[in-house]
């Protein structure tokens, strides 16, 4: 089961962001700093606030002496530098882990609250296997007719997909919560019977005490007709201490910040999107119903053979979206 604390990646950001507070407090520039320790190249200093290196502890000690750290905080960072460098360990928690997935997996690692819309698709931590294994497969599709060199295999792509969405389960797990578009849950996404099993887990995942789901129809006004540009996703951690993320996801490219005044924004788009959509109750009201009519449809289509009837076709199973 993935870990409940912060991922390396994570606290080298938390590392960073604080080594340069401290550098900012003590009055120096980067410049200063790396002409007093004696370091050959200012990158490295700026590799370690940006949190894009691994932080050899020697190192971050010289750069607390220098800045006249508390013993306190000295303690503290200290510790946060030995769980940015663990990154092996991290990633064994993880039985199957590919580098798409990786990126996902490190932002909801520690994490106290996730809150996530998406105006075409079910979200990757709510989506079953079937519905995974179509979105990868048809971005596959797509990255091949533009001669994108192939990616990870699509089945082990599935599999890390799958094995983050153990979090959701776990005790000590994070609150989350989806704003769903109607748009995303009809048969435009996947053929009726992958529908049907992803409504029925959406059913299942509305009930777990630390799951909120909200559905918006598809005709509903959020405000004075705002509509949120994009899919996006909240991310606020165990530690206070860590800044609140946002990731926004583009479907080619995903764009991360920690900028405050632009998390802040979509927070409020968030609570303006939950406000427009159904309640959670009324939510798993019309996933039940979603999921009785899809399966009513499928049991009327097999037609029994009367005593003088020919014999009844077997109803054609719709194939994968691409053939492997």
């Amino acid at each position: 089961m993935p870990p409940a604390v912060p991922s390396p990646i994570l606290r080298r950001r938390r590392l960073g962001n604080d080594l340069r507070r401290l550098r900012e407090a003590a009055g120096l520039t980067g410049d200063q700093v790396i002409d007093r320790i004696g370091w050959a190249s200012a990158s490295k200093l700026s590799r370690l606030e940006n949190g894009r290196s691994r932080p050899d502890p020697e190192d971050v000690s010289v750069l607390l002496d220098l800045y006249g750290a508390t013993a306190d905080l000295r303690h503290e960072l200290l510790a946060i530098t030995d769980e940015a460098g663990d990154m092996r360990a991290w990633r064994k928690s993880y039985p199957v882990m590919t580098q798409q997935q990786l990126g996902w997996a490190e932002l909801e690692a520690g994490c106290a609250q996730i809150r996530e819309y998406n105006p075409v698709l079910v979200p990757g931590l709510l989506q079953t296997e079937g519905y995974a294994r179509l979105r990868i497969l048809s971005a596959e599709a797509a990255a091949a007719e533009s001669a994108e060199p192939p990616g990870d295999d699509p089945e082990t792509e599935v599999k890390a997909r799958l094995g983050r969405q153990s979090l959701l389960d776990r005790a000590d797990g994070p609150r989350y919560t989806a704003v769903l578009e109607e748009a995303a849950l009809g048969r435009r996404a996947c053929p009726p019977e992958v529908l049907r099993e992803q409504l029925a887990h959406l059913c299942e995942l509305a009930m777990l005490p630390n799951v909120t789901l909200h559905l918006l129809l598809r005709d509903t006004r959020i405000g004075e007709f705002y509509l949120p540009p994009t899919a996006f996703s909240l991310y606020r951690f165990a530690d206070s201490q860590d800044p609140e993320t946002l990731a926004i996801e583009g479907g080619f490219i995903d764009v991360m910040s920690t900028e405050v005044s632009t998390v802040n924004r979509y927070k409020v788009a968030f609570e303006w999107l939950c406000s427009a959509a159904l309640s959670a109750s009324d939510t798993l009201t019309w996933l039940f119903a979603a999921t009785g009519r899809l399966t009513d449809t499928a049991a009327s289509s097999v037609v029994a053979p009367g005593p003088t009837a020919a014999p009844a076709q077997r109803r054609r199973q719709p194939g994968r979206l691409t053939e492997r």
